[in-house]
C-alpha cells in the first residue's frame, strides 16, 4: 500500500505528461500488463471522437502496433471500445471471448478480436473513466503479457484491482490537465503569448506594445496559431488552446511523451 501511495504522490506532483506516463505504465508492467493503450478526447459525439489531431493517444507498444491500432482505426472496431463508450469503471476481457463464442459480436468487432489475437492480444482489462463533460471521454487498455490468460487477469484484478484503479484514475486526471500529449502541432512560445494576451482582453495594439513587436507581427502570430489549431477566428483559437491546455502553462510542461511511449502519428 505504501508503494502505491508513493506512486500516486509522484504522479500528482508531476508537471509534464512524460513522468506521469512512465510512472503509471511502469507500475502496470510490474503487474503483468506491459502493453498499455490510453486515449482521451474532449470532442466526443455520437459517431466520432472528433478530430484525431485533438485527441490524446498513448501506447507502450511498438510503432507498428500504434499505427494499426490508432491511425488505422482498429481501436474503434473493438468490443472493448464499445463497452468504454457505454460504461464507466473497469471490465476484464473475458466477456469478449464469451460473446465471440456465442456469436454476439458484430462482424467488425469479430474481425478486430481476431486481428488482435493474431498480434498476441487476448486477455486484459479496459478502464473507462468518468467524465464531467458529455463531450469528453477517456479510456485505458491494459494488455496482459504473453502467458497470462483470462484466469490470470482475473486473479491479478482480484488482488490489485483497487490499486490499479487508483493509479489509472490519478494518471488520467493529470494527463487531461497537462499539454503535450495530443498529436496537434504545438504552438510556439510567441503564439502562446499572443493568445494569452488576447484571452486577457487585450487589443492587437495592446499586445504589440506588451510583446515589443509590431501589430503586423502580432497578427502573424495569431494567424499561425489559428492555422495550427485548425480554426477560423482568434476567439476560436483562444477557446480551443485553453481547452487543450496549450496556453497558460508553465514552460517545460509541453515535453513529449516518454521515448518508449509512442504517441500515435
Amino acid at each position: 500500500m505504501s508503494e502505491v501511495l508513493t506512486l500516486l504522490s509522484r504522479i500528482a506532483e508531476a508537471t509534464a505528461v512524460r513522468p506521469v506516463w512512465e510512472a503509471a505504465t511502469g507500475y502496470f508492467a510490474g503487474l503483468g500488463f506491459g502493453r498499455v493503450n490510453y486515449g482521451f478526447t474532449r470532442f466526443l459525439s455520437d459517431r466520432s471522437i472528433g478530430d484525431p489531431e485533438d485527441a490524446v493517444f498513448l501506447t507502450t507498444a511498438d510503432a507498428d502496433y500504434a499505427r494499426r491500432y490508432f491511425s488505422g482505426g482498429l481501436y474503434a472496431r473493438t468490443p472493448a471500445f464499445r463497452w468504454a463508450q457505454e460504461n464507466t469503471g473497469a471490465c476484464t476481457w473475458r466477456w469478449v471471448q464469451e460473446a465471440l463464442e456465442r456469436g454476439e459480436l458484430s462482424a467488425d468487432e469479430t474481425a478486430a478480436v481476431r486481428q488482435n489475437a493474431a498480434m498476441g492480444i487476448r486477455a486484459g482489462v479496459t478502464v473507462s473513466f468518468p467524465e464531467a463533460s458529455s463531450r469528453a471521454k477517456g479510456a485505458l487498455g491494459l494488455i496482459a503479457d504473453p502467458g497470462i490468460d483470462h484466469d490470470g487477469v482475473d486473479a491479478i484484478w482480484a488482488r490489485d484491482g483497487d490499486a490499479v484503479m487508483a493509479v489509472a484514475n490519478m494518471m488520467h486526471l493529470k494527463i487531461v490537465n497537462l499539454p503535450g500529449a495530443m498529436r496537434r502541432r504545438p504552438l510556439t512560445q510567441r503564439q502562446r503569448e499572443a493568445l494569452e494576451w488576447v484571452a486577457d482582453g487585450k487589443t492587437t495594439q495592446d499586445v504589440a506594445l506588451l510583446m515589443g513587436v509590431s501589430p503586423a507581427m502580432v497578427e502573424k502570430h495569431l494567424r499561425l496559431a489559428r492555422e495550427a489549431l485548425d480554426v477560423e477566428t482568434t476567439a476560436q483559437a483562444v477557446a480551443k488552446a485553453a481547452l487543450l491546455n496549450m496556453i497558460f502553462q508553465k514552460e517545460g510542461a509541453c515535453a513529449p511523451p516518454a521515448p518508449h511511449a509512442t504517441a500515435a502519428r
